[in-house]
Protein backbone atom coordinates (compact mmCIF):
# COMPACT_ATOMS: atom_id res chain seq x y z
CA UNK A 1 0.00 0.00 0.00
CA UNK A 2 1.40 3.36 -1.05
CA UNK A 3 0.39 6.54 0.77
CA UNK A 4 1.10 9.66 -1.25
CA UNK A 5 0.96 13.23 -0.03
CA UNK A 6 -0.30 15.56 -2.76
CA UNK A 7 0.51 19.18 -2.02
CA UNK A 8 -1.47 21.56 -4.23
CA UNK A 9 0.16 24.87 -5.04
CA UNK A 10 0.15 27.57 -7.68
CA UNK A 11 1.39 31.10 -8.19
CA UNK A 12 -1.93 32.50 -9.41
CA UNK A 13 -3.65 33.23 -6.10
CA UNK A 14 -6.34 35.89 -6.59
CA UNK A 15 -5.74 37.57 -3.23
CA UNK A 16 -1.96 37.23 -2.86
CA UNK A 17 -0.40 36.44 -6.25
CA UNK A 18 2.94 34.70 -6.10
CA UNK A 19 2.60 33.88 -2.40
CA UNK A 20 4.19 30.45 -2.73
CA UNK A 21 7.51 32.17 -3.43
CA UNK A 22 7.21 34.83 -0.73
CA UNK A 23 10.31 34.68 1.50
CA UNK A 24 10.22 33.54 5.11
CA UNK A 25 13.63 33.46 6.81
CA UNK A 26 15.25 33.66 3.35
CA UNK A 27 13.41 30.62 1.98
CA UNK A 28 10.22 30.57 -0.12
CA UNK A 29 6.94 29.56 1.47
CA UNK A 30 6.71 26.45 -0.70
CA UNK A 31 10.03 25.17 0.66
CA UNK A 32 8.88 25.58 4.27
CA UNK A 33 5.64 23.72 3.56
CA UNK A 34 7.47 20.90 1.78
CA UNK A 35 9.95 20.53 4.65
CA UNK A 36 7.10 20.29 7.12
CA UNK A 37 5.24 17.66 5.10
CA UNK A 38 8.45 15.66 4.76
CA UNK A 39 8.58 15.34 8.57
CA UNK A 40 5.40 13.23 8.54
CA UNK A 41 6.16 9.56 9.14
CA UNK A 42 3.17 8.07 7.33
CA UNK A 43 3.86 9.22 3.77
CA UNK A 44 5.70 7.07 1.27
CA UNK A 45 5.96 9.83 -1.29
CA UNK A 46 5.29 13.54 -1.75
CA UNK A 47 4.14 15.11 -5.02
CA UNK A 48 3.51 18.81 -5.50
CA UNK A 49 0.62 19.32 -7.94
CA UNK A 50 1.10 22.59 -9.78
CA UNK A 51 -0.73 23.96 -12.79
CA UNK A 52 0.31 24.02 -16.43
CA UNK A 53 0.23 27.82 -16.43
CA UNK A 54 3.63 29.37 -17.24
CA UNK A 55 3.54 31.32 -13.98
CA UNK A 56 4.11 28.02 -12.17
CA UNK A 57 7.40 27.38 -13.98
CA UNK A 58 9.21 28.99 -11.06
CA UNK A 59 7.64 26.47 -8.69
CA UNK A 60 8.77 23.58 -10.86
CA UNK A 61 12.32 24.93 -10.93
CA UNK A 62 12.40 25.60 -7.19
CA UNK A 63 11.03 22.17 -6.33
CA UNK A 64 13.38 20.44 -8.78
CA UNK A 65 16.28 22.10 -6.96
CA UNK A 66 14.89 20.61 -3.72
CA UNK A 67 14.64 17.16 -5.35
CA UNK A 68 10.85 17.23 -4.91
CA UNK A 69 8.58 15.58 -7.49
CA UNK A 70 6.10 17.80 -9.29
CA UNK A 71 3.05 17.02 -11.39
CA UNK A 72 1.49 19.56 -13.74
CA UNK A 73 -2.19 19.60 -14.53
CA UNK A 74 -5.25 21.77 -15.07
CA UNK A 75 -5.21 25.18 -13.41
CA UNK A 76 -8.99 25.41 -13.03
CA UNK A 77 -10.02 21.75 -12.63
CA UNK A 78 -8.10 21.23 -9.41
CA UNK A 79 -9.83 17.92 -8.71
CA UNK A 80 -8.52 16.51 -11.99
CA UNK A 81 -5.03 17.78 -11.20
CA UNK A 82 -4.97 16.14 -7.77
CA UNK A 83 -6.52 12.93 -9.08
CA UNK A 84 -4.11 12.66 -12.01
CA UNK A 85 -1.13 13.37 -9.72
CA UNK A 86 -2.23 10.59 -7.37
CA UNK A 87 -2.75 8.12 -10.22
CA UNK A 88 0.63 9.02 -11.70
CA UNK A 89 2.26 8.30 -8.32
CA UNK A 90 0.49 4.95 -7.94
CA UNK A 91 -1.27 6.01 -4.74
CA UNK A 92 -3.47 3.63 -2.76
CA UNK A 93 -4.18 6.32 -0.17
CA UNK A 94 -3.96 10.06 -0.80
CA UNK A 95 -3.24 12.89 1.63
CA UNK A 96 -4.29 16.30 0.35
CA UNK A 97 -2.39 19.28 1.71
CA UNK A 98 -2.80 22.91 0.68
CA UNK A 99 0.25 25.01 -0.06
CA UNK A 100 -0.73 28.07 1.95
CA UNK A 101 0.17 26.41 5.29
CA UNK A 102 3.66 27.52 6.43
CA UNK A 103 3.11 26.10 9.94
CA UNK A 104 1.49 22.82 8.91
CA UNK A 105 1.87 20.17 11.62
CA UNK A 106 3.42 16.82 10.62
CA UNK A 107 1.64 15.36 13.66
CA UNK A 108 -1.73 16.26 12.15
CA UNK A 109 -0.77 14.60 8.87
CA UNK A 110 0.17 11.42 10.72
CA UNK A 111 -2.97 11.45 12.88
CA UNK A 112 -5.25 11.77 9.86
CA UNK A 113 -3.48 9.00 7.94
CA UNK A 114 -3.45 6.71 10.97
CA UNK A 115 -7.21 7.25 11.40
CA UNK A 116 -7.73 6.33 7.74
CA UNK A 117 -5.76 3.13 8.23
CA UNK A 118 -7.34 2.21 11.56
CA UNK A 119 -10.94 2.67 10.42
CA UNK A 120 -10.65 1.74 6.73
CA UNK A 121 -12.68 4.89 6.07
CA UNK A 122 -13.11 6.40 2.64
CA UNK A 123 -12.30 9.94 3.78
CA UNK A 124 -10.82 11.46 6.95
CA UNK A 125 -10.80 15.22 7.52
CA UNK A 126 -10.21 17.88 10.17
CA UNK A 127 -12.54 20.74 9.23
CA UNK A 128 -15.78 19.70 10.94
CA UNK A 129 -16.13 20.39 13.77
CA UNK A 130 -13.51 23.11 13.52
CA UNK A 131 -11.08 22.72 16.40
CA UNK A 132 -7.73 23.33 14.68
CA UNK A 133 -6.35 26.75 13.77
CA UNK A 134 -6.88 27.65 10.11
CA UNK A 135 -3.84 26.37 8.28
CA UNK A 136 -3.54 22.96 9.94
CA UNK A 137 -6.26 21.18 7.97
CA UNK A 138 -5.37 17.87 6.35
CA UNK A 139 -7.50 15.33 4.45
CA UNK A 140 -6.79 11.69 3.63
CA UNK A 141 -8.82 9.40 1.41
CA UNK A 142 -8.59 6.11 -0.42
CA UNK A 143 -7.76 6.10 -4.11
CA UNK A 144 -10.76 3.85 -4.65
CA UNK A 145 -13.23 6.37 -3.22
CA UNK A 146 -11.48 9.32 -4.87
CA UNK A 147 -11.93 7.67 -8.25
CA UNK A 148 -15.68 7.70 -7.55
CA UNK A 149 -15.52 11.37 -6.54
CA UNK A 150 -13.59 12.28 -9.68
CA UNK A 151 -16.20 10.51 -11.79
CA UNK A 152 -19.30 11.89 -10.04
CA UNK A 153 -18.33 15.48 -9.19
CA UNK A 154 -19.86 17.54 -11.98
CA UNK A 155 -20.38 20.97 -10.41
CA UNK A 156 -17.78 23.73 -10.82
CA UNK A 157 -17.29 24.20 -7.07
CA UNK A 158 -16.77 20.45 -6.67
CA UNK A 159 -14.03 20.47 -9.30
CA UNK A 160 -12.40 23.55 -7.78
CA UNK A 161 -12.51 22.51 -4.12
CA UNK A 162 -11.54 18.86 -4.74
CA UNK A 163 -13.02 17.04 -1.74
CA UNK A 164 -16.28 18.88 -1.11
CA UNK A 165 -18.19 16.08 -2.88
CA UNK A 166 -17.38 13.72 0.00
CA UNK A 167 -19.04 16.04 2.52
CA UNK A 168 -21.97 16.98 0.29
CA UNK A 169 -22.72 13.29 -0.33
CA UNK A 170 -21.68 11.86 3.01
CA UNK A 171 -24.26 9.06 2.80
CA UNK A 172 -22.28 7.56 -0.09
CA UNK A 173 -19.03 7.26 1.87
CA UNK A 174 -17.58 6.23 5.21
CA UNK A 175 -16.33 9.49 6.74
CA UNK A 176 -14.19 10.01 9.86
CA UNK A 177 -12.98 13.18 11.57
CA UNK A 178 -9.91 14.09 13.60
CA UNK A 179 -10.02 16.91 16.17
CA UNK A 180 -7.23 18.90 17.78
CA UNK A 181 -7.73 16.98 21.04
CA UNK A 182 -6.96 13.76 19.14
CA UNK A 183 -3.53 15.15 18.24
CA UNK A 184 -2.42 17.64 20.90
CA UNK A 185 -2.52 17.46 24.67
CA UNK A 186 -2.24 21.07 25.86
CA UNK A 187 -4.40 24.18 25.75
CA UNK A 188 -1.94 26.03 23.52
CA UNK A 189 -3.01 23.98 20.50
CA UNK A 190 -6.37 22.42 21.43
CA UNK A 191 -9.59 24.14 20.37
CA UNK A 192 -8.05 27.17 18.62
CA UNK A 193 -10.41 27.64 15.66
CA UNK A 194 -10.06 31.43 15.79
CA UNK A 195 -6.31 31.41 15.17
CA UNK A 196 -5.30 32.04 11.54
CA UNK A 197 -2.20 30.18 10.41
CA UNK A 198 -3.02 30.21 6.70
CA UNK A 199 -1.56 32.48 4.02
CA UNK A 200 -4.30 34.24 2.06
CA UNK A 201 -3.61 37.97 2.36
CA UNK A 202 -0.84 40.44 3.17
CA UNK A 203 -1.82 40.50 6.85
CA UNK A 204 -1.32 36.74 7.05
CA UNK A 205 2.12 37.11 5.51
CA UNK A 206 3.02 39.76 8.07
CA UNK A 207 2.18 37.35 10.89
CA UNK A 208 4.30 34.57 9.38
CA UNK A 209 7.15 37.00 8.65
CA UNK A 210 7.23 38.08 12.30
CA UNK A 211 7.29 34.49 13.52
CA UNK A 212 9.95 33.30 11.09
CA UNK A 213 12.15 36.37 11.62
CA UNK A 214 12.09 36.17 15.41
CA UNK A 215 12.30 32.45 16.21
CA UNK A 216 15.52 30.46 15.98
CA UNK A 217 15.06 27.06 14.37
CA UNK A 218 16.81 24.31 12.48
CA UNK A 219 14.83 22.55 9.77
CA UNK A 220 11.31 23.56 10.75
CA UNK A 221 9.78 25.74 13.46
CA UNK A 222 7.99 23.69 16.09
CA UNK A 223 4.29 24.50 15.91
CA UNK A 224 3.99 24.98 19.67
CA UNK A 225 6.93 27.41 19.70
CA UNK A 226 5.26 29.43 16.94
CA UNK A 227 1.88 29.54 18.68
CA UNK A 228 3.49 30.37 22.04
CA UNK A 229 5.26 33.28 20.36
CA UNK A 230 2.07 34.47 18.67
CA UNK A 231 0.17 34.30 21.96
CA UNK A 232 2.83 35.93 24.13
CA UNK A 233 3.30 38.81 21.68
CA UNK A 234 -0.43 39.14 20.91
CA UNK A 235 0.19 38.76 17.18
CA UNK A 236 -3.11 37.07 16.36
CA UNK A 237 -4.68 40.52 16.00
CA UNK A 238 -2.54 41.12 12.90
CA UNK A 239 -4.74 38.96 10.69
CA UNK A 240 -7.86 38.28 12.74
CA UNK A 241 -9.86 40.55 10.41
CA UNK A 242 -9.12 38.46 7.30
CA UNK A 243 -12.22 36.75 5.98
CA UNK A 244 -11.82 33.04 5.38
CA UNK A 245 -13.13 31.86 2.03
CA UNK A 246 -15.10 28.66 1.71
CA UNK A 247 -12.03 26.88 0.42
CA UNK A 248 -8.36 27.58 0.03
CA UNK A 249 -6.99 29.90 -2.65
CA UNK A 250 -3.71 27.99 -2.77
CA UNK A 251 -4.51 25.46 -5.47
Amino acid sequence: MTTVGVLQARMGSSRLPGKMMYPLACRPVVEHVVRRVQRAETLDELVVAISEHPSDDVLKTTLHDLSVTTFRGSEQDVLARIYDAAVDAGADDIVRICGDTPLLSPAVVDAVVERLWATDADYVYTMEPRTFPRGLDVEAFSARSFEQVADRADQPHQREHVTVYYREHSSEFDLETVTSANVFDDDTLVDRPGLRLTLDEAADYELFRRVYDELDFEGIIALRDAVDYIDSHELASINEHVEQRAATDSG
